[in-house]
């Protein structure tokens, strides 16, 4: 398999897993709530990372991948992704060095 590699400007925030959600679980002609029975979650978690409330957890991510039949990989690449993006913007690291190998 070969990686591809996405340009996205800088700037611009990484999708969270619910973007995609969004638009292949109405594909799948079920309610949230007879997703999250699927699943084997509440629908509370189900909504809360349908509206970015909590992030996608591996646990969540191999449930989503067994369901969908794209495994939990790009689930956690996606999250993994938006959350160091936003992490970056956070945090001031300016006073901690870059070390280079000896």
């Amino acid at each position: 398999m070969t990686d591809i590699e996405i340009n996205r400007p800088a700037d611009r925030c990484p999708f969270h897993p619910r973007a995609v959600l969004d638009d292949i679980f109405p594909a799948m002609g079920k309610s949230k709530a007879e997703i999250a029975r699927l699943l084997g979650i509440s629908r509370q978690q189900l909504y809360d990372i349908l509206t970015e409330k909590k992030p996608m957890s591996p646990n969540i991510a191999a449930r989503i991948g067994k369901l969908i039949g794209n495994g939990p990989a790009i689930w956690l690449r996606m999250q993994a992704s938006h959350n160091a993006w936003h992490a970056q913007r956070k945090l001031d690291v300016s006073a901690i060095p870059t070390l280079s190998a000896a």
